[in-house]
C-alpha cells in the first residue's frame, strides 16, 4: 500500500472496528480516556469474555487515564464469579527505561516525555504532567458508576514492585500489562504468572511498539511453555488449562 494511503486505511479500519465495540469502550474513547485503538479495545473485550468462567480477580498494570481500567473493572463487576479489580500505576511521570534491552525508540520516547514536549490525546495535556492524576482517574471511574475503594474496585499508586506486594489477591483470571519498558513488563509477567488461574489470560499492550516489552515477553514465553501466544494488535498470553 502506498505510504500516503496508510493513515486513511488505518482510520477506515478503526471506524469499522468501532462498530463492534461495546458502548462503554466507545464512551471512554470519546472522552479521551484511553490511547488504545478500537482494535486493541475489541481484543480486550473478547479476552474478558473468554475468562467469564475462570476464577480470579482482574488487574491492570499501567492505568494512565483509566479508560481501559474502567472497561475491565466494569466487566469484573458484572461477573457471576465474585471478583475484584486492581489497577496499578505511578499516577504521575512514567519511570525511565533503564535496561540495555530497551530499544532507542523507547528511550527517545521517554526523553520527549521528560522534556515536557509530549502531547496528550487530541492535543490535550499529557496525563503524566497532571497535578493529581489519581484524583482525575477516580473521578472518571465515578462518572461511569464505579466507585474506587468500594465493591471490589481498587487503585494503587506507586512503582509496581512496591505496590503489587501489598495487593491482597489469591488468584487472577485476567491481567492487562501496559507499561512500555523491559523491566516493568518483565516484573509484571512474573508477578501475574504466580497468581494466574489455568485458562486465564494476560493481554500485552506494547509488544509491537517497544523493543524492551517484546524482549520481556519473548523471554517469559521461552521460560514458560505452558502459555499459548495469540498474536494481534495487543497479543494475548493464555495459560493452558
Amino acid at each position: 500500500m502506498p505510504t500516503q494511503l496508510r493513515p486513511f486505511a488505518r482510520r477506515l479500519r478503526n471506524r469499522i472496528v468501532s462498530h463492534d465495540l461495546s458502548r462503554l469502550s466507545r464512551s471512554v474513547r470519546k472522552e479521551g480516556l484511553t490511547y488504545l485503538s478500537p482494535a486493541k479495545l475489541l481484543r480486550i473485550e473478547k479476552a474478558l469474555q473468554s475468562v467469564s468462567d475462570i476464577e480470579g480477580d482482574f488487574a491492570e498494570f499501567g492505568v494512565a487515564l483509566g479508560g481501559s481500567a474502567i472497561l475491565i473493572a466494569s466487566q469484573c463487576q458484572a461477573r457471576q464469579i465474585p471478583s475484584q479489580f486492581h489497577g496499578l500505576d505511578v499516577f504521575g511521570m512514567i519511570p525511565e527505561p533503564t535496561s540495555e534491552k530497551d530499544d532507542p525508540k523507547s528511550k527517545s520516547r521517554y526523553e520527549a516525555i521528560k522534556s515536557g514536549a509530549s502531547c496528550g490525546i487530541d492535543g490535550q495535556q499529557y496525563y503524566g504532567y497532571r497535578d493529581d492524576l489519581l484524583a482525575d482517574v477516580k473521578h472518571s471511574f465515578s462518572r461511569h458508576g464505579l466507585i474506587v475503594g468500594e465493591n471490589g474496585i481498587f487503585l494503587y499508586k506507586g512503582l509496581f514492585e512496591n505496590s503489587w506486594p501489598t495487593v491482597k489477591v489469591d488468584r487472577l483470571a485476567f491481567a492487562h500489562v501496559d507499561c512500555d519498558w523491559y523491566e516493568p513488563v518483565a516484573y509484571c509477567l512474573e508477578a501475574i504468572a504466580a497468581k494466574l488461574s489455568p485458562g486465564g489470560v494476560i493481554v500485552i499492550d506494547d509488544f509491537h511498539d517497544y523493543g524492551g516489552c517484546r524482549t520481556a515477553v519473548e523471554e517469559f514465553l521461552s521460560q514458560n511453555p505452558a502459555y499459548a501466544f495469540e498474536d494481534g494488535a495487543n497479543p494475548i498470553l493464555r495459560l493452558k488449562a
